[in-house]
């Protein structure tokens, strides 16, 4: 799951089109293929610059606004202050050609053109731009590469959008209203490397083979103080698990800086968070540049993919091996260049949300190279629990219904039970962002690294993604091979030894997304389990919401800005107690 404070930023690309100036009309245009306009209904006419000379596929995005804060690609999201969306799938297009956005495009939270109410709003349009891929499978698709943004289809670099337009618009009004992609997003610079932070990136021979193109891991590594002049030791290495970051995260060498604009946190609701942030960040680097912190390194990995931010640290016949890739291509390569001990005893797993499932998930499947998982929030973690959705027994993910009721499930709520969305909204904005899994959002990332590839070359989904009737048969996929609670209980037998005192569960009993429901699953195993005790943790935490870490001494607002501080010193523990006779304790303790 995403944390909605935590920041996404990018990385570099090559500038894909020049700038021209924007047109905004109401006069006819040339439809492209596969369009056609609804005659007496208003439509949109959205074209690229003149200069354009390659044809392009990817999604077109229609934003309306009724906000003049910023701009309106940045307003869609899942909760209440979102603004309106349409998308329609483009392929080939040319300078010559315009796509018509019509009543028939889906929308979000507005279903249709049709259901707008008539006013002046801000109007905007972003061309997400696809890429093809020859994968090794055999199968060709059309998928947004990441290019260094996270996954982002507002920032991704080479995308194109235009200039944002007040605009009268009536869904009575027999009409066109012209608009061009006239701006492009630019490369952002790659962050430099610092005395604590280093970035590393190696090209991946197993992805490279599964997506018949050069694919690449990458990853932020944090080095204790003083690495440089005790080059004698090696060290343990620690695998912060998470979303995608150009850098290493919560890590700040200067003060808060005086003159930032205070921002108002409306999650948290407290104002100037950002500086908040920025003060936990220049902490933790006095803690770990201090006297008496453990001496490890700590790596966050890069891993964007064309569906993600994120690939969720698995082997994946969507996405292809980024397991295997990370636990013996990347996290090897690592040890080698900044002298980890390079041992299991010595590797370890934590993170939150994407993170915490993540952090499991390796300690699971790969349990002899990894020396312990402390996973918070993690999302669902147990299937039957997915959020409310229990995808072996119930019918529709989006209803719970009965002869005489039809009822939402709940997607989004507050510590007090308010809700923001329900998970048939949070799906139809990933359909409007994206059609086949192509959406970046979470629901489709799930589907696309635990289901069987389609006949089309695309993740098969688990559910309808418009009426949300669920496929049993994709269900019965996903219990095999990727849900955690069925398969420790399916082999407990023959890995519940190599796993003992090695598994750490948080989560808050108030969880935005409801993932404590799926904890509660694993922890009646885990705690009725005699043979053998599983010897780990399970806690909750009281009214606290998404990304509660198992501090019960802080606000979660507080909490979420001090993983590493918060499971260092319980990694050390581990290590000091479970790390084989002959281990080297030593040389990274100075």
């Amino acid at each position: 799951m995403h944390d909605n404070t935590s920041p996404h930023t990018a990385l570099r690309v090559v500038l894909y089109m020049t700038l021209v100036l924007a047109a905004v009309s109401t006069t006819p245009s040339t439809v492209a293929q596969g369009s056609k306009k609804q005659d007496g209904k208003l439509s949109f006419s959205i074209s690229l610059p003149p200069q354009s000379t390659e044809p392009i596929d990817g999604r077109v995005l229609l934003i309306l606004s009724a906000d003049e804060t910023k701009e309106p690609r940045f307003q869609i999201n899942e909760d209440l202050t979102t603004q309106q969306l349409f998308g329609v799938d483009v392929e080939g297009l040319k300078s010559n050609q315009a796509v018509i956005l019509d009543t028939t495009a889906f929308g979000y939270p507005r279903r249709s053109l049709a259901d707008i109410p008539a006013g002046t709003y801000t109007v905007q349009v972003v061309l997400h731009r696809y890429e093809t891929f020859r994968r090794g499978d055999g199968h060709t698709v059309k998928l947004p590469m990441d290019r260094g943004e996270g996954q982002q289809w507002m920032r991704a670099p080479g995308n194109l959008y235009s200039t944002p337009r007040k605009i009268r618009i009536d869904p009575r009004a027999s009409e066109t209203i012209r608009l061009t992609l006239d701006k492009v997003i630019s490369p952002i610079e790659l962050p430099k490397d610092t005395k604590y932070i280093r970035h590393v990136r190696m090209q991946s021979r197993r992805l490279t083979e599964f997506w018949g193109r050069p694919m690449f891991l990458g990853a932020s590594v944090l080095l204790p103080k003083d690495f440089d002049t005790h080059t004698e030791a090696r060290f343990p290495l620690l695998i912060n698990h998470g979303h995608f970051a150009p850098t290493f995260g919560g890590f700040r060498e200067t003060p808060p800086d005086p003159n930032l604009k205070p921002e108002y946190s409306a999650r948290f609701q407290i104002e100037g968070y950002n500086r908040v942030e920025q003060e936990y960040a220049h902490q933790f680097y006095k803690e770990w540049t201090g006297e008496n912190f453990p001496r490890v390194i700590i790596v966050e990995i890069q891993h964007a993919n064309p569906f993600y931010d994120d690939s969720y640290a698995v082997n994946s016949a969507n996405l292809g091996p980024y397991g295997d890739a990370i636990t013996y291509e990347l996290i090897p390569f690592i040890e080698k260049q900044f002298r980890g001990i390079g041992q299991p005893y010595a590797r370890f797993l934590y993170g939150g949300s994407t993170g915490g499932w993540e952090a499991l998930a390796a300690q699971i499947f790969y349990p002899d190279e990894y020396n312990g998982c402390w996973a918070a929030c993690p999302d669902p973690i147990d299937f039957r629990a997915y959020t409310v959705v229990n995808i072996y027994e119930h019918e529709n993910a989006y209803f719970a219904g009965s002869t005489w009721k039809r009822t939402p499930r709940p997607g989004k709520r507050n510590n007090l039970g308010e809700l923001s969305a329900t998970l048939e909204e949070m799906n139809h904005l990933e359909l409007a962002l994206g059609t086949k899994s192509r959406s970046g959002g979470q629901w489709d990332i799930w589907q696309a690294v635990y289901s069987p590839v389609g006949a089309d070359g695309y993740p098969k989904p688990i559910w309808d993604k418009l009426t949300g009737r669920i496929d049993r048969t994709v269900a019965a996929h996903w219990r095999e091979n990727y849900d955690l609670g069925h398969i420790l209980r399916r082999d407990w037998g023959k890995i519940g030894g190599k796993l003992e005192g090695k598994i750490h569960l948080y989560c808050g009993d108030m969880d935005n997304y409801y993932l404590n429901n799926a904890v509660y699953l694993v922890e009646d195993f885990l705690k009725t389990t005699t043979n053998p005790v599983y010897n780990g943790v399970v806690a909750y935490g009281d009214r606290a919401e998404h990304c509660w870490n198992g501090d019960p001494t802080r606000p979660n607002a507080i909490s979420r800005l001090r993983y590493h501080q918060m499971y260092l010193p319980k990694i050390v523990e581990r290590i000091t107690k479970s790390a084989p006779p002959g281990s080297d304790l030593t040389s990274w303790r100075y």
